[in-house]
């Protein structure tokens, strides 16, 4: 496929355009910032006419996408001010969104949050492990956009019923450097508390963009993506007895198993992830 991949200088997205490249794909990165050369457009993607231009085509360089993976955004609560993260980062989904659809392009993937859970849990999960099946729970201005992204996305599909919209929920991302600080985690069981101690390996995180983009599918889907495990060595039973006592259990919670379930991302997706930090120690 010829895919556009928003965002591709940030954490996640230089793994995805490395992987989506490695499978075949002609990836174009679409950026603010990044590494001159014939895979790289730099775009304000703020701005709509930018935006969609660099969409349709763009002077040795492209003539146009079969996909859009987005990925463009303020990544976190807490980098900008509430107002300055919120206006940037529903504009430019918006500007990509729109320019998807003027442009033709039928296939859109892109990052939701698992804040949309109710990160960072000071007020408990409804039950344990989450998954999609409840309301969204912002908690922050970060986590507002992102659900109101998903609305959005869903209003759009309705518009345009030839059109796919899939959202992952992608949880912390980690890269393979950063597992050497996860031996600490065992210290303090609430320190990670704030997303029920799950993480994904950007490599998965670049398997469930893969699968979602070659899902056969119109209309709008969620999906948590997380890795099989915690970032913890001690047991969930004893983790969630410990922080959250009378959450109710919605299963068996295995001794290590996330806890932010991605049974749904495996049955449809058949996302499969592979690699965990527990291999990299």
């Amino acid at each position: 496929m010829r895919i556009a991949v928003t965002g591709g200088s940030g954490k996640l997205g230089r793994t995805v355009v490395r992987e989506l490249r490695r499978a075949g794909d002609d990836v174009v990165s679409l950026d603010a910032v990044g590494e001159r050369g014939p895979g790289f457009v730099q775009v304000d993607l703020t701005d709509y006419g930018q935006t969609i231009d660099a969409i349709l085509g763009v002077n040795d360089r492209h003539d146009g996408f079969d996909a859009i993976v987005h990925l463009a955004a303020i990544p976190a609560p807490g980098i900008l001010s509430d107002v300055a993260t919120f206006h940037n980062n529903i504009r430019v989904t918006y500007n990509v969104f729109q320019a998807a659809r003027r442009a033709g392009i039928r296939n859109v993937v892109y990052a939701s949050s698992e804040t949309v859970l109710g990160l960072p849990f000071d007020v408990p999960p409804p039950y344990i492990p989450v998954d999609e099946d409840y309301p969204a729970r912002p908690e922050s201005t970060y986590s507002l956009v992102k659900h109101l992204e998903e609305q959005m996305a869903i209003e759009l599909v309705r518009w345009d019923p030839a059109l796919k919209i899939v959202a992952l929920r992608f949880s912390n991302v980690m890269d393979p450097e950063d597992y050497a600080a996860f031996a600490d985690f065992d210290d303090d069981p609430w320190a990670r508390k704030w997303n029920l101690w799950g993480y994904i390996d950007g490599r998965d995180g670049a398997q469930a963009i893969r699968r979602a983009l070659e899902w056969d599918t119109t209309g709008f889907d969620r999906f948590i993506i997380a890795a099989a495990d915690t970032v913890m060595s001690r047991p969930n039973d004893e983790l969630v007895a410990e922080v959250f006592p009378g959450v109710p259990l919605k299963r068996e919670l295995g001794v290590n198993d996330t806890l932010l379930s991605i049974d749904k991302a495996r049955r449809i997706l058949g996302f499969a992830p592979t690699h965990s930090w527990r291999d990299a120690t």
